[in-house]
Formats: structure tokens, C-alpha cells, sequence
């Protein structure tokens, strides 16, 4: 299975349980297939308008089968809660949908094999606001490296979607609580808040 056959599945799906379903099923990465506990399809709550994109599930994930629940997700979750945003009410995904063993970086051809389930994603939420946590989900909407402190603090379009750049929660926690990157997410989380208040009214 390939990303042709990914994406002819992926576009078959009408909504999100049938696209988590059909995901579930996908061996297109032999290595990934044969380590994982369990496929991350993501979460999306009805009418959603913020979308949260990470790279990969951790092992937390990898257990439950639910994006950002380790101690990424309850620093995202307290960020969140920080600047208004309720979780609960916000749709969250990742560049790839299965545990990279010893949460490795995803590999080229594991983000391409994978790219239709979330391309499908994104048409199924049609979120107002995109937030991309970390490289890989900066890379995958723009097609090549790029660097956060860069491409973060302010709005971007690509493809008539809006995109904020931030940093991944795990590099907050690795930089601790005085680095750079917990100041900037916290900042692009506010961002985030302000924007989608400005874009609904």
C-alpha cells in the first residue's frame, strides 16, 4: 500500500469516523505496522475551529490511541486552558499516524505515505486556524525544511488556509520551564485565541 492507495481511501471517507476507521487499517509503512500498538487517527470535535498538527504519537499515544496525552498533551492542555481554548472543543492530528520506534523522527517516506489521511483531515474539519507543532508539521504544509523561530509569530496562507507556526510541547518540556520554546508556544497559543476571536466575529 502506498500513498496512491492512502489516497484513494482517504477520499472515499465522507466524514471522520469513517476516515479513523479506514486509517486504522493502513500497513503502508512495514516498520511502523509491525511496531505500533495502535493507529492515531486523531480527534475532532464537531464544528472544530482550531486544528492542532504534531508530528508523530509518542508512547503514551502509541497506548491509548488518543493524540498528545503524555506529558505533551497535559503542558498543551494547560496552555490551551491558559489563553481560553478548550481541548475538548479542538480538533488535533499528526503528520503520521503510527509510533516511530523509539520516537525517532518520521522518515520522508513515512510523512508521504501518510500525507492523504491528514490532507483528508484538514477537508473534513475545515478549520478557521491551523496550528503546526513543531518541523515535521511545518514541513508538511510547506514542502520543505523549515525552522520554527523563523516562520512563527504571525499568520501564514498556503493554499487558502491559515497556518500558525509553534513549537512542539516536548521541545518546551526539553528546553524547560525558562526556554524559549514554552515562552514562544504559550505566546502562539494567545495568538492562536486572538485570531480565531477576530475571524468569528
Amino acid at each position: 500500500m502506498n500513498a496512491l492507495v492512502n489516497g484513494a481511501a482517504a477520499q472515499r471517507c465522507a466524514d471522520w469516523p469513517a476516515l479513523a476507521g479506514a486509517v486504522r487499517g493502513c500497513i503502508a509503512c512495514p516498520e511502523l505496522a509491525a511496531t505500533r500498538r495502535t493507529v492515531v487517527a486523531g480527534t475532532a470535535p464537531a464544528g472544530a475551529a482550531l486544528l492542532l498538527i504534531g508530528e508523530a504519537p509518542g508512547a503514551a499515544e502509541d497506548a491509548s490511541g488518543v493524540p498528545f496525552v503524555g506529558r505533551s498533551g497535559a503542558l498543551l492542555d494547560r496552555l490551551l486552558a491558559e489563553v481560553g481554548l478548550d481541548r475538548a472543543a479542538v480538533a488535533v492530528a499528526n503528520v503520521v499516524k503510527c509510533r516511530p520506534p523509539g520516537n525517532r523522527r518520521p522518515t520522508p517516506a513515512e510523512v508521504q505515505r501518510c500525507r492523504p489521511w491528514l490532507t483528508r483531515q484538514l477537508e473534513l474539519v475545515e478549520p478557521v486556524l491551523t496550528v503546526l507543532l513543531g518541523g515535521t508539521a511545518l514541513s508538511w504544509v510547506f514542502g520543505r525544511p523549515a525552522q520554527v523561530g523563523r516562520m512563527r509569530g504571525r499568520p501564514h496562507v498556503v493554499d487558502g488556509r491559515r497556518y500558525l507556526a509553534s513549537y512542539h510541547p516536548s521541545a518546551a518540556i526539553r528546553f524547560g520551564p525558562n526556554g524559549a520554546p514554552l515562552a514562544s508556544l504559550r505566546s502562539d497559543l494567545a495568538l492562536a485565541a486572538q485570531l480565531l476571536t477576530a475571524l468569528s466575529s
